[in-house]
Parts: structure tokens; sequence; C-alpha cells
């Protein structure tokens, strides 16, 4: 004879054994002590937490010929005949095979009927799959139901039932069970069952569990018919590792590993989606991370290295994938893809991508020199103790700043004006000198070393907005102890005279110092003597344009009549042999 499941074995009698779901144990330990047990009550909640099980205890307690305390002694002949399956009390229908409206009319017609006991339990699993049909039939039932019966209808999928059936029925949901409680009950479980459990197996099990508790006893059952030792499961750390050191290569091994271990692509594909949302709760919100203590250590560090934009990106471009796996004969193909994308950058065509590897390239240009910054902790709930919702994803208090020194003066931006000349005269007005721009405040570097490093690391370190305006000007070069850089037009370089602030706080971090930085326009009176070609000293050294030689305008004369031609003449010299007709 096979042997009993674990889970069969271990199934609660009595509403204390339930674990994890107090808050349904405390409403119907009551609901039978006072009398006031509901007609109809909705169970819902994830698979093996517990639903048919609890409904089972309430039809035992419901009958129970020496009930204590809202329990049922499981003693009495009502209870063993319900733990057998053969009360007549009791009717357990599975609305998943039996979801026709013929199927609820005789369940209908039966209700009416008395029984040997108080109450008449009729359990429907599955309620979610009845037709439309069906629930029609059913409805009337549940809102005037005999005295004696008693509906508890179970569902994993609460939103598909109608909203006229969830209206008349008491709704209890039960959650999946917190990882302390679900690891006290597995060294428990495995202690009386004689399994021996190392540590490494215990959290193979807890994870393949996932807080179900029929599933991870199902997985205790496997790794005790394994002798102990851990199943090999798909390693999903080396995705999030792939995404953060930008390896496809290693993704991909991965893949194939997993699929020559007979791992379908959806269910690995979802596996890692679920991975990924781990991860992004231990950043927002840790106390909802459904892993042991030690699991959970680790998923937050893997999440703080990969960081929330990318883990979102990710679990989009993945939920895209699953979507279109389901009509793809090679769903195989669409993982590798999306993995592709994720991990090697020049393959993504996402603009999210672009804006994340300039943001990687702003901090490491502004961390280069500063030691890494140790990660801050979780922040405590005081109120709750507990960690605070939001987690690492909130700001930390800045703090205060010191009284910033005085700023060095800066150069006059606004370049000299052209020179006006007057009426013609024997001799023409020198043009006025242009200002000089301010030296270098005293420790800084010079204005030659400035211009050599201004497209190699002083640009880099620009925010970005300052970085698009400065795209569209020119280095000149030094002249003068400052740094000249030359704007397409005028409108251009009046915002990017409004953001010499950044430029100045990108040269402290890049060269120690600040030197002044002088905006003109290119092709006007201080540019016209600057050849690009020329370096940066020697164009500060090129001597002036001579000035333009004045017109006598007595030698000009005017061109003899001749010459000059009529539009007319014009017109008959490009179609020859046309006339002019005179009306």
């Amino acid at each position: 004879m096979a042997t009993q499941s674990l889970y069969r074995r271990y199934r609660p009698r009595r509403f204390s054994e339930v674990k994890g779901q107090e808050h349904v144990v405390r409403a119907l330990r009551n609901a039978v002590i006072n009398h006031r047990e509901g007609q109809a009550y909705l169970f819902s909640g994830p698979r093996g937490t517990g639903k048919t099980t609890s409904a089972r205890i309430l039809a035992k307690v419901l009958n129970c010929e020496r009930p204590v305390d809202g329990e049922p002694c499981c003693e009495c002949d009502s209870c063993l005949a319900v733990e057998r399956g053969t009360s007549y009390d009791v009717h357990e229908l599975d609305a998943a095979s039996n979801n026709g409206v013929d199927a609820m009319r005789d369940l209908i017609e039966k209700a009416s009927l008395g029984t040997p006991g108080r109450h008449k339990v009729y359990i429907l699993d599955e309620v979610h799959m009845l037709s439309k049909a069906a629930e029609a039939a059913l409805l009337k039932t549940l809102e005037e139901p005999p005295p004696h019966v008693v509906f508890v209808l179970a569902t994993t999928d609460p939103q598909k039932v109608s909203d006229t059936i969830r209206s008349r029925t008491q709704h209890l949901q039960f959650h999946l069970l917190p990882m302390d409680v679900m690891e006290d009950h597995i060294r428990w479980l495995a202690a009386d069952a004689g399994i021996e459990l190392d540590d490494g197996a215990l959290q193979s099990v807890l994870r393949q569990g996932g807080g179900s508790a029929r599933d991870t006893v199902s997985a205790l059952e496997l790794v005790s018919a394994s002798g102990g030792v851990a199943i090999e499961t798909t390693p999903l750390d080396e995705f999030i590792e792939a995404f953060i050191e930008h390896d496809p290569g290693r993704a991909l091994t991965v893949v194939a590993h997993a699929v020559q271990q007979g791992r379908d692509p959806r269910t690995l594909t979802d596996d890692i989606v679920r991975h990924l949302r781990d991860c992004f709760l231990s950043l927002m919100a840790p106390e909802l991370v459904q892993l042991p203590t030690q699991r959970a250590a680790e998923v937050s560090d893997l999440a703080q290295r990969m960081g929330a934009a990318a883990i979102v990106r990710a679990m989009e471009r993945l939920g895209e994938m699953l979507v279109e796996m389901r009509h793809a004969p090679d769903p195989r193909l669409l993982l590798e893809v999306a993995l592709v994308q994720l991990t090697h950058e020049a393959a993504s065509v996402d603009l999210s991508v672009v804006l994340d590897r300039i943001e990687r390239l702003e901090q490491q240009t502004v961390t280069r020199d500063v030691t890494a910054p140790i990660p801050r902790p979780v922040p405590v709930d005081p109120a709750t103790g507990r960690a605070a919702l939001g987690g690492r994803a909130r700001p930390a208090a800045a703090p205060a700043a010191p009284p910033a020194a005085a700023p060095p003066p800066a150069a006059d931006p606004t370049p000299a004006p052209a020179p006006v000349r007057p009426a013609p005269a024997p001799v023409a007005e020198p043009p006025a000198p242009a200002p000089t721009p301010a030296a270098a405040p005293a420790g800084s570097v010079s204005a030659d070393h400035a211009a050599a490093v201004w497209a190699s690391d002083i640009m880099p370190a620009l925010k970005a907005l300052t970085k698009a305006m400065f795209a569209t000007t020119k280095l000149l070069g030094a002249r003068d102890g400052a740094v000249v850089v030359a704007a397409p037009n005028e409108p251009t370089r009046a915002k990017c005279q409004q953001q010499l602030p950044d430029v100045e706080a990108a040269m402290r971090k890049v060269l120690g110092g600040v030197v002044p930085v002088q905006l003109v326009v290119d092709g006007s009176a201080d540019t016209d003597h600057d050849d690009p070609g020329l370096s940066a000293p020697a164009r500060a050294e090129a001597p002036p344009p001579p000035p333009d030689e004045e017109v006598d305008l007595t030698d000009l004369v005017d061109a003899p009549p001749e010459t000059v031609q009529t539009p007319t003449d014009r017109l008959l010299q490009a179609f020859p042999g046309s006339q002019v007709i005179d009306e």
C-alpha cells in the first residue's frame, strides 16, 4: 500500500493547529462559540494556505457532539466520519469539474433535505470555475438558504467570482505563511517524521515552498526521498549577476543549463520575474519579502547593486516576453533575446538604457576619487519596531552643508562689441580693446591645462542638462587666463551662460580649482582671428588681423549707359527669334 503523503498525514485537525492564519481562526472560533455562524463563507487565498482544511474543521465543529471553546473534539462519530470523508453532513464538490448548471441544481435539491447532524455543510472548491448559468442557479439558494445549511466557497482567484455571490458571503482571506513561522513548522515536522535535514536543505525547501504550507511540505518530502540532500535548482542569482555585470554569456549559460535539466522556458521566465520582484521589494518594502532571514539579506545586497531602475526595466521586459511566449513556437528563443537585450547595452533599443548609461558615467565621475559609501541601513518605524515601508528608496537626510567660501570673481562673459567705424576719414578709429577676464583663483590649474582636459574630463563631469547645452559649442582654447568657448548663436550663448555655475562645480571636482570660462559667439569680433587648427597657446599669441583699407568715394564712377540691360533685353537674349509686340 502506498505511503500517505506528509501534507495529508500532518493536515491540521483543529483550528489551533492551523499555522499563520490567526485572523481566520479567530473569526470562525468566535462565530461557533457565540452560535453566530454564517450561512455562506468565501475562503480565498493562494494554494496550500489551508482554505479546504479550515472548511473541514468548520464542518466538524458545527456537527461535533462535544465541542470545546469552538474546537471539535475529533473523537466523536461525527468528527471521525468527516475526517474519513463518509459523513452525510458534509458534501465536497469540485467546481472545476462540476461547473455546469445540472450539478448546481442537484446540489440545491439535496440541500433542502434533513441530515443526522445539526448542520449540512457544502464545500465548493475552486468556485470561480463555475459557469454563468451555474452561478445564477446557486445565487438564489445563497440568498435564502435553508436554516440548517452552511455553504463554504473556496477559490484561489476571488476576482473571477461574481459580485452578486461575493456580496452574499462572509469573505475571509488566507495569506502565505511568514518565513519564520514556516521554518519553525518545518523543523518540527521533520523532527517528528524522523527526517534528517541540514540548513542547506532546509533553506532549499523554504525557497521552493514560497510561503505555501502544502508546497513546502511537498518539497520536504522530496528532499526526504533524496536522502536529506537539497534538490538542485536553477541559480536565479546568476541572472541578477549577469544584469549587474552586463554579461550576456553568463545569462545564456544558466538558461542552457536549466533547459538541460528539463526546465520549461516559460516557468523559468516566471521564476526570474518573481526573483526580481523580491529584489524590488527588498528596496521598497523589506518587510513584504517572504524569504528566510539569511536569504533576504543576500537578495537585498543584489538589489542594491542592481538598482531599482534596472530591476523594473528587467521585470517589464521579461513580462512582455511572458505574454509573447503564449503563441511562440520556441519560447526559449524569446527568453534568450530578452536576456541579451537586458545584459548587452549595445543590443538594447530602450531609451532608458541610454539614460542609465549616462547616469552611471556621471556617478563614476563624481565618485572617481571618493571612497565608496557604506550602504545605508533599512529605516525602522519607531511605532512598530519593524522595517519602514519604502525602505532604502527614501532619500537620507542631507547633512548640514558647511559655509560656502566666497566665489571667485567671475569673468565678464560678454564679448567685446564690434568697433563702430565713423564716416570715411583719412585715419580710421582703432577698435576698443576687449575686456580682460579675471585670472584663475589661487591654487587652481592653468587655463591651458583646463583647455587640454575640457573634452576628456570636464565635459563628462557636467550634469545632463548642462552637457546638452555645451554639446553645441566649440572650444577655441585658452586666452588671457580663461577658457574661450564659442557658441553658434547668441541665444545659445545666453543659455550656456546660465549653466556656468555647474561648469565651475565640475572644474572643482576634476581640477581642484576654477578657471574662468569666456563665452563668445562664433564668427564675432572676438573669434575672427582664432584659427581652429592652432593649439591653445598659439591661438592666444596670434596677432589680430590688419584693419580694413579705407575706400575713397571720389574714386567711384557710374557705369556707362550702354552696359546696363533692361529686363526686356535679357528676355530677348534668352529666347532667340522672339519679338516684342506693343499693344
